[in-house]
């Protein structure tokens, strides 16, 4: 079938695969009728790890040992082979010998085993001739028999689409897919450690909402059987969150799974992970600190520097961080001064002659301009950690106002490598002020949206009407940050089961 070392076409190499899956199932049919099926294991004591074995080697070596992983490779050497098994620190080398495990043992090790399959081994610990962490077998059996070939070393896992589908296979012969997992979860665990050290309560909010509320992003909708109702998946989690603050609990963060049914890009995947945090009496201001110190610990804890590489680029985590408005941002990159504009109108003349789109007709405001410039001449320009703050109101209907520039609200976004990680507010307290801006979203979503059913939040409405105190409030990306401190080029990489399309 292969001549010349020439690569085997897929028709031949799923025939090899079909063979080899066989063979194992032959094997595991032969060890069901010595009575050695390996699927009846309920349990195996293992009393150490890859890792700990080689972190307490002098404390272990002579000692024996309890360890449980997959075989990854074996080189056999006659009456005596090595082989290493993979656990999830890593991998061990294990020695057996047939004088040690027995003559049928060590039969069956050669015949019966296949790389994939899962074995409990206990031996002593000890160091070959070479300088390897190792455990001499005194006692190797079968817990879980693979009855699929794992791709073979030399090419290893490398179609993405495969990767995604089957993670799980992905985590066995990818370790670097792991090690990035692990330091999700770790990320998951600092940024909740920094949060209650911080004397915030995490808490929890419904994934299942009775209405479409008007913000831009589009929900998934459901049903509701018993109630005979429409529900709809969570966008965010902000507005539960800041009837919580109304409430008295002052300082509350969720980590919360969300879903929008939007485009899949590097950045973004239909169900994504956020953080929401809100604190009673502070600002945007108090936000922008606390995101540079939540980003410069997390840093420290799970990569050891705040100076970290993305993507070839070098970035600076530990603050402080640039900070601009948005006009000056505007003004800087482009030369368009907002304050200059006198009329919407001259605004849009101002976009047409920079070569910048915006809404036809009188639709477009000073505040939609300003927008459009900074999308076109801004984002791309910011790589180190930058706050931009002070944006229109026209785009941020639950942000409060400036008190000496009313147009403009007291908001923020933050970008690392010319995308926004993260949003902040001074929330909006204003019950009378937020049903206008409620009224005006909504009423601009159902133009756009054929057959849209946004509705306004009346029961948040009625909240803020008891008194929501002056606010802080905050929303990141969990798997943005993952993404930035694990160097992974797309949400994919950080996230186990990305969304893919069904195969047919």
């Amino acid at each position: 079938m292969q001549e010349n070392n020439l690569p085997l076409t897929e028709e031949e190499e799923q025939l090899k695969l079909a063979e080899q899956a066989r063979i194992r199932r032959e094997k595991l049919a032969k060890l069901t009728e010595e009575g050695n099926n390996p699927f009846v294991k309920v349990s195996y004591e293992v009393t150490e790890n890859s890792a700990s074995v080689k972190a307490k080697f002098e404390e272990l070596e002579g000692k024996e040992v309890s360890i449980a992983g997959r075989l990854m490779s074996r080189r056999i050497m006659g009456k005596a082979s090595f082989s290493h098994i993979q656990d999830r620190d890593g991998l061990l080398q294990i020695y057996v010998k047939r004088d040690d495990v027995g003559e049928d043992t060590y039969a069956a090790f050669k015949k019966d085993y296949d790389l994939g399959d899962i074995v409990g081994i206990r031996g002593y610990v000890f160091k070959t001739q070479t300088g390897e962490i190792s455990v001499h077998c005194t006692h190797i059996e079968m817990l879980t028999k693979c009855l699929l070939p794992l791709p073979e070393k030399q090419h290893g896992l490398t179609n993405s689409d495969i990767r995604y589908r089957q993670r799980d296979l992905d985590l066995i012969v990818n370790p670097e897919v792991k090690t990035a997992f692990i330091k999700r979860s770790q990320i998951l665990r600092e940024i909740r450690a920094f949060l209650d050290n911080r004397n915030f309560l995490e808490v929890d909010t419904p994934v299942l909402t009775p209405i479409e509320i008007g913000a831009a992003a589009r929900p998934f909708k459901t049903r509701h059987n018993a109630l005979d109702i429409d529900m709809y998946l969570r966008i965010e989690t902000e507005l539960y969150l800041k009837r919580l603050i109304v409430g008295g609990l002052e300082r509350v963060y969720e980590v919360g799974r969300i879903f929008r049914n939007e485009g899949m890009d590097a950045y973004h995947n239909p169900e994504f992970t956020t953080v929401e945090v809100y604190q009673a009496y502070c600002d945007y201001f108090a936000m922008m600190q606390l995101v540079e110190d939540l980003y410069t610990t997390v840093a420290l804890k799970v990569c050891g520097t705040t100076d970290i590489t993305y993507q070839g680029t070098e970035l600076h985590l530990g603050g402080p961080w640039t900070r601009m408005t948005m006009k000056q941002a505007v003004k800087k990159y482009s030369g368009a001064d907002y304050d200059e504009w006198k009329t919407d109108a001259e605004a849009r003349e101002v976009a047409k002659k920079l070569g910048v789109a915006v809404e036809e007709g009188e639709s477009a405001t000073k505040g939609h301009v300003l927008i459009a410039l900074f999308d076109a001449f801004v984002e791309d320009k910011l790589i180190q950690p930058t706050f931009i703050y002070d944006y229109p109101v026209e785009n941020s209907p639950l942000a409060k106002r400036k008190e000496d520039e009313p147009m403009f609200t007291q908001r923020f976004e933050y970008f690392i490598c010319a995308h926004e990680f993260g949003n902040a507010f001074s929330e909006l307290n204003d019950p009378i002020d937020q049903k206008q801006r409620f009224v005006k979203q909504v009423e601009a979503k159902r133009a756009q949206e054929k057959g849209c059913n946004a509705q306004i939040d009346e029961e948040f409405i009625t909240a803020l009407e008891y008194g929501l105190p002056p606010t802080g409030g905050l929303g990141f990306g969990v798997d943005r940050l993952v993404m930035l401190l694990t160097d992974s080029a797309t949400i994919r990489d950080v996230l186990l089961f990305p969304t893919m399309k069904p195969k047919k």
